[in-house]
C-alpha cells in the first residue's frame, strides 16, 4: 500500500480519535456537556501547540526475539493495508520459525496510520500490553477484510469485539480507545519514525538499517541467510 503519509500527528489523531470518541458517546453518559467530537474539532491552533509541548507517553517498541540477535528486521506495516495482511499470512510465520526463534533475527513493528481505522485497531492491539501485541495482531490481520467493513460504528464495534476475543474487558478497550494522549503519541512517533527511514508504503523492512520493499518468504531468506553468511565469515 502506498498512500501519503500522516505529517501532522495532533491533527491526524485528533481526527481519527474523534471520529471514534463520537460514536461512544452516544452509548455512554458523559460528564461534559459537549461530545468529545465536538471539543476535539473546536481546538485552536494555541490549544494544539500547547498539547504538542505536553509531556507525551511513551510509545513502547514492540519487538519479538533476542535483544542480541545479529540482524534486527523492523517492518513498517498499517493495520488496513492488504498486502501487510498476506505478508502476516504467509511470510511472517516462516519468519518467526526460521530466523526469531532460532535467535537469528530480532523482529519489530512499527504501525504506520494511513486512515482512522488503521489508528484504532493498532490502539487495540496495544491495549493487550507486549505479552499480547503481536497475537492481537496477527488476528488483526487475519480478520483485516471483515473487520474494516462498514461504517465507523461498525468498525468501532469490530475491533471492540476482537480485542474481547484477545481477552480484553470492556472497560480496559474504553479507557485505552479514548487515551487521546497516547493517539497523538502514536501517530507523532509513527511519523518521525517513517519519515526517519524515507518509507512511502507498506509493508516496508529496514533490515539492518537497509530498506527493503516487500518480498515473499523465498526473497526474504535469501536476504537474511545472505548477511548471516557475511556477519559468520
Amino acid at each position: 500500500m502506498t498512500r501519503t503519509l500522516i505529517v501532522s500527528a495532533l491533527s491526524a489523531a485528533i481526527v481519527a480519535l474523534g471520529g471514534y470518541l463520537y460514536l461512544t458517546t452516544s452509548q455512554s453518559a458523559s460528564t461534559s456537556s459537549e461530545p468529545f467530537l465536538a471539543v476535539n474539532a473546536q481546538e485552536t491552533e494555541a490549544d494544539a501547540t500547547e498539547a504538542a509541548e505536553a509531556d507525551a507517553p511513551e510509545v513502547i517498541e514492540m519487538s519479538i526475539g533476542d535483544a542480541d540477535a545479529p540482524i534486527t528486521v523492523i517492518e513498517y506495516a498499517s493495520m488496513t493495508c492488504p498486502h501487510c495482511a498476506t505478508f502476516h499470512l504467509n511470510t511472517y510465520p516462516q519468519l518467526v520459525e526460521n530466523y526469531v526463534e532460532t535467535g537469528q533475527v530480532r523482529f519489530v513493528m512499527r504501525e504506520v496510520y494511513f486512515d482512522r481505522y488503521g489508528l484504532w485497531a493498532g490502539m487495540v492491539a496495544r491495549c493487550g500490553g507486549e505479552m499480547r501485541y503481536f497475537g492481537i495482531v496477527e488476528m488483526l490481520m487475519e480478520e483485516q477484510r471483515e473487520w474494516v467493513q462498514g461504517e465507523p460504528a461498525e468498525v468501532a464495534a469490530n475491533l471492540r469485539r476482537l480485542g474481547r476475543r484477545a481477552g480484553l474487558s470492556d472497560e480496559s478497550l474504553d479507557t485505552c480507545l479514548a487515551d487521546n494522549d497516547m493517539a497523538e503519541a502514536m501517530v507523532a512517533v509513527s511519523t518521525e519514525q517513517a519519515e526517519a527511514d524515507e518509507i512511502t508504503g507498506t509493508p516496508s523492512f529496514v533490515i539492518n538499517g537497509e530498506l527493503y520493499s516487500n518480498m515473499g518468504y523465498s526473497s526474504f531468506a535469501d536476504t537474511l541467510d545472505g548477511l548471516l553468511g557475511d556477519i559468520e565469515g
